[in-house]
């Protein structure tokens, strides 16, 4: 079967952002199907270096295979929550790390993942299908107000309450197992459609992110990401919906801000520790991109250098 084609996102913003060295050593934390790492590789020397990771075993089998001549590259079956322990050796070495958030486009292609209502599937959603619960054993057994209360909070979905409703009384008849049949009952569900958005955009994506831990992924790593950069190494996050960027925006923001002291301490700006500084503006893409992968429309790409003082 022949592997769905993937475009990176922002491609060469990222690869500006990251400001590459031709023998940097650099991390891409969501290597999916190695678009962003190919890319990078070609703007490196050859004691350059590209470590990645991905927790999806698929996409680690794909670029595994497609970069197995090239001793500069790397790849580890991982959630990006445990970069730090798999680059211990690396900390304060490394040159730039990379994080493409949200779901691959293949992975969204595939029916047999579970992710798309476009495509009848079964439920499963996990980005690491060998761990964890899938969305179908979930569903399954959740309780109203739990599968109500993810809705809300990672699908910002206003009838949460009465799709959970629905949920629950459906599998008391028959289990849910696939994708087709979750997106009709979300769709018999809402009394009325977002133009031009389908019925179950939003509870898929809430399900989805909630299976595999997304936020929590998000939030963990990021410190670490930080913790591992060298002094000018740089931090590069792209994210696709808000619930994503907030967390990158406030964090970045928070570390370039520094330690909040107590109001009317005699301190100067530059006497207060900060790990990180801002890199310009939040930069999205193009209308040519747009107009080239529609799937780009939404991603949001944020960066930030690390300060000198590597003991902040």
């Amino acid at each position: 079967m022949n592997e769905p084609e993937h475009v990176p996102v922002l491609l060469e913003e990222t690869l500006q952002a990251l400001k590459l060295r031709e023998g940097g050593f650099y991390v891409d934390a969501t290597c999916g199907r190695g678009g962003h790492s190919q890319a990078i590789l070609e703007r490196l020397g050859p004691r350059g270096r590209v470590f990645a990771l991905d927790r999806d075993p698929q996409a680690v089998s794909t670029v595994r295979a497609r970069f197995a001549a090239d001793a500069r590259f790397e790849i580890h079956h991982a959630p990006f929550s445990q970069l730090e322990s798999l680059l211990a050796k690396h900390a304060g070495r490394v040159d730039g790390i990379l994080f493409d958030l949200g779901v691959s486009s293949p992975q969204l292609d595939e029916a047999v993942r579970g992710f798309s209502f476009l495509r009848e599937g079964p439920l499963d959603m996990r980005m690491d299908p060998t761990r964890g619960e899938s969305a179908a054993q979930w569903l399954n057994h959740a309780d109203e107000a739990e599968i109500a209360r993810v809705l809300r909070d990672y699908g910002e979905e206003r009838f949460a309450r009465r799709i959970a409703r629905t949920i629950v009384r459906e599998r008391e008849q028959k289990p849910l197992t696939t994708t087709r049949e979750l997106a009709g009952l979300i769709a018999r569900s809402v009394p009325t459609r977002e133009r031009g958005k389908d019925p179950a955009t939003r509870s898929f994506q809430a399900i989805r992110i909630f299976i595999n831990r997304e936020l929590e992924e998000i939030e963990t790593a990021l410190p670490q990401a930080v913790r591992l950069l060298a002094p000018g190494g740089r931090l590069a996050v792209i994210s696709f919906h808000s619930l994503e960027d907030r967390i990158a925006k406030h964090f970045l923001r928070a570390e370039a801000k520094g330690e909040e002291l107590p109001p009317g301490l005699p301190v100067r700006a530059h006497e207060v520790r900060t790990r990180l500084r801002l890199v310009g503006k939040a930069i999205k893409p193009s209308e040519q991109e747009t107009a080239r992968n529609p799937r780009a429309r939404s991603a949001v790409l944020r960066v930030a250098e690390r300060t000198e003082d590597t003991n902040a």
